[in-house]
This record gives structure tokens, sequence and C-alpha cells, in this order.
């Protein structure tokens, strides 16, 4: 047996295998060097895993070319889904106090000549009225209060749809007047009747209703009084005129003693005198009853405001102290909001009065509501005169796409903190009836029959599936097919390519 050389001292790295080495040596030196085996093998790996990697590396210009091009394009497709639908109108709009109108004193208050319920130097010493007390922003408005002070004279709130345009007192008649007399009595100062003539049982009660707020009603002023005494004096003159001409002679009988003869020359004479002083006794009595009958207790045009609901709230005040009360003095509003808003035409479409809304406020308060009033119907923000109603003149715009107003109501005593604050309204138009088959919109196409369809991806290919379009929300619709099995919920839908 061949003997195996020995390992130990000697240095094969240094005796390296030549490139040239022929098989039989090869075989020999593997042969008598088992270590060294697994080197060799690994070494020949590597070399052929770098020549693989090298040659996948390596593309000619037109495989770089290739592989840079996009993927060939499909359909882009959506879940066909089985949902509940709730269709809804949503806008930005703004908390508002409503019913804004604007107040105005319809004349002076007082008398032209006095100014004071007593007779006292007023307005007739050639001042000119002034605010002696402004009303008070913010403040409630209740019926028989005082609104504010003139020359300090009270100006009162009564509820009326009529304005106040003059002075009311006795020998008054009219719609003003009933309404007078039916606030009176809803104040407990009865008049005894509304039947829209005033008289003196209205002019008590006036009285005790001024008293009540600590002021004196405006009795007959000092220029009244006179003219009673000029009218009382110019009857007695008539009288007296007339006894002279029915007894020109005296009180004589006698014939000759200064009595003239009725059948004498002279007896048309005295008919005519006769005739005269009756005309002018008749004129006399005329004008005191006149007078009489609107004498009394008065309530100056200046001193009551009429306004068609109470309890209003002093949005805005006009004047301060020492101004004199020309023009509006005031804004008032309802004691209640609403929610003012602004949709597009389209959707306005949808809506009607007395749809359900919902209110969420910038901080988050949320309060269920109702359409109040669409378009036209909805009051517009420049306050009429207080007591009329008053509807804007504008006949709203002529253009069909133009935006649409809205005003929502809400439950007495909400928002009222919320006033001027912006707030999103949801109207809700429509809901499903239950969980239905929904596609979204983009999915839906009209054929040149004008039906509506879907196209629906199945085994690799895109068919059309005719469909009922139906109630439409949140980018989804509606859609019943012809048949059950022609679409489904889990189907894929074309929205795009």
């Amino acid at each position: 047996m061949r003997q195996r050389p020995k390992l130990i001292g000697t240095r094969t790295a240094q005796h390296p295998t030549p490139v040239g080495t022929r098989p039989e040596q090869l075989r020999k030196l593997i042969g008598t060097r088992p270590g060294q085996l697994t080197v060799v093998i690994a070494a020949v790996a590597l070399v052929g895993a770098g020549g693989w990697f090298a040659g996948s590396q390596m593309q000619s210009p037109a495989d770089a070319a290739a592989a840079h091009q996009p993927p060939k394009a499909g359909p882009v497709t959506v879940t066909v889904e089985r949902r509940s639908l709730t269709a809804s109108v949503v806008a930005q709009g703004s908390v508002e106090f409503s019913s804004p109108q604007s107040v105005t004193l319809a004349g002076l208050v007082g008398s032209p000549d006095s100014g004071s319920g007593s007779g006292d130097s007023g307005a007739g010493d050639g001042a000119a009225q002034r605010v002696t007390k402004a009303p008070a922003t913010g403040a409630e408005v209740r019926e028989g209060t005082v609104l504010m002070q003139v020359s300090g004279r009270p100006v009162l709130v009564l509820r009326g749809t009529v304005p106040m345009y003059r002075t009311l007192g006795p020998g008054a008649s009219g719609d003003d007047v009933k309404q007078l007399q039916q606030a009176l009595i809803r104040l407990g100062f009865d008049p005894g009747s509304a039947n829209g003539t005033y008289g003196q049982t209205d002019a008590a009660a006036v009285s005790r209703w001024y008293k009540s707020r600590g002021y004196g009603a405006m009795e007959p002023t000092i220029a009244d009084k006179q003219q009673l005494g000029t009218l009382e004096a110019a009857v007695t003159t008539a009288q007296q005129a007339l006894l002279a001409a029915q007894n020109p002679g005296g009180d004589s009988e006698e014939t000759g003693s200064g009595s003239k003869d009725a059948s004498g020359p002279d007896a048309g004479s005295t008919k005519l005198q006769l005739k005269s002083a009756q005309q002018q006794l008749d004129a006399a009595n005329a004008a005191l009853s006149d007078f009489q009958a609107g004498y009394g207790t008065k309530i100056p045009a200046g001193e009551v405001v009429f306004l068609p609901e109470l309890p209003a709230r002093l949005d805005k005040v006009s004047v301060k102290t020492g101004d004199t009360p020309t023009g509006p003095v005031a804004t008032v509003t309802s004691s209640t909001v609403v929610v003012k808003a602004v949709i597009p035409a389209e959707d306005a479409k949808l809506l009607h009065k007395d749809m359900r809304a919902r209110v969420e406020t910038s901080d988050g308060t949320k309060v269920d509501g109702k359409v109040l009033a669409l378009g036209d119907d909805v009051p517009k923000d420049v306050p009429t005169d207080a007591g009329t109603q008053q509807k804007s003149s504008d006949g709203g715009s002529d253009d069909a796409s133009a935006p649409v107003p809205v005003q929502i109501s809400v439950p007495a005593g909400k928002l009222t903190e919320n006033a001027t604050e912006s707030a999103k309204v949801t109207i809700e138009v429509g809901s499903s009836d239950g969980r239905v088959l929904t596609v979204p919109v983009a999915a839906l196409h009209t054929s040149a029959d004008e039906k509506a369809r879907v196209q629906v991806v199945r085994g690799g290919k895109v068919v059309n599936v005719s469909v009922e379009a139906g109630l439409s929300a949140d980018g989804q619709v509606e859609v019943t097919p012809s048949s059950s099995a022609a679409l489904k919920a889990g189907d894929h839908v074309v929205v795009g390519r």
C-alpha cells in the first residue's frame, strides 16, 4: 500500500495548482488533500454565481425600454354594497333673532303746547324735545312698559298691528282705537268695551294705566281749556242775540211804546234778524259739541308704539340721552331665534316647508328644527317700521340658478346664547326603505335609449346591466336591477378606466 505523504511541516500554500494541471494531477491532489475539497467547491460556486448575477443584470437597450413600459390599462372597479341611504342638503348659516323692526315715534310726546300731563310748561316754551332716558340694548320689552323717555314723558309699548299715526282721544274712532281698547283690557284697565270709539270710559282707563307706570296722563292743556271757554262764551253770546232779535222793543207789550207791529213794514226785517240769530246759536252749539267730544284725556301720537309681537328684544339703539328723537330710535326683534342660510338652486328644489332640519353651532351645540320659509317667503334683513307687516318689494331673483335663502325655526329658548354665531344646517330630504343596493354615482351611466345602466366585471369581461336609479346621498345612488341575478352585493362595477 502506498503511503500518504505527511503534511505536517509542509507549506502547501507555496505550491498552488497550475492552471494547466492535468486531470490526473488534480485527482491526485484531491485524493491526497481532503481538507481542501470544500474550498475548491466553494470557489467554483462563487465564480458561477458571480457570472450568473452579472449576466442577469445585463440588458440590451430593447429589453430596457420594454421593462419601463406601463402595464396594460384595465377598468377601475368598486364593490356593490347593500346599505341604508339618507339624503341631506347641507349649508352654512347664521343664528339670528327673528322679525327685526325699526321703531320710529309717530309724533311729539306730550302736546304741542304743553309737553306734560299736568299742564306744566314743556314743548310749548319753544324748547326742542330731547331724549331724557334712552332705550337699553338687549333689554326685554313687554306690553304696557316704558320703552324710553322724551322730555320727561314716557314712550309706552302695546301690542298691535296698526301703527300709531295720530293722537287718540275722546271722539276718535277706528281700528287703532279698538286696538288700544283691547290692549287696555289685557293690561287690566278695562275701558268697558272694545267698540272702536274713544269715550270717557276709555279716558279713565288710560289715566289709570299711566298712573300705574308713574306718570300722569295727558289731560286737557291750557290751550284746550281756553278754547273750551271761548266756545262756551260764543254760545252765550249767540243766545243773547237770539233773545234780542225775538224782543227788539224791550219788555213793553203796548203799541206805540217802543214795540213794533209784527204786521207793519218792519216785519220782514225782524224775521231775518231772528233767522240769523238762530243760525249763529246753532253754529256755536255745534262747535262747542264737537270740541267737547274730543275734550279730555288723550294719548299723544309719540307716546305709544304698537309692535306686532311682544315680548320683544331691543337689538339696537339709535339714540342716546340728549338726542332729538327723529327717525328710527331703535330696532327690536322677537325674543326667539331663527337660523338663516343660502343653498344652491338645485338643492332648493328638494326642500319644502316643515322639513326636519338639524342645526349645529360653532361651539358644538346641536338643536332640531324645521324649515320655516323658503325663497321669497324668507323675511329680508332690512327691518320694517314698528307696527307694520312689510314684505320686500324686490320679488326675489328672476335667475332660476340663483342661490335660494332658507329660514329654519328652532324651539323657543334654544340657541339664544348663540345668536350672531355661524351654524351648520343639515336638512334631511329623504331616506331609503331599509338596506338597498348602492353604487357610486360615477358608476351610473345613461344609454342611448335614456335608460340607466352600470357596467359589471364578470369572468374578465365587462357586461352592461340595466338598473333603475333611486335615492342619491353621500356620493352613492340606490339602484334596482331588472332581476336580482343581474346585480348583487359584492359585484364589481366600473367607475373608470
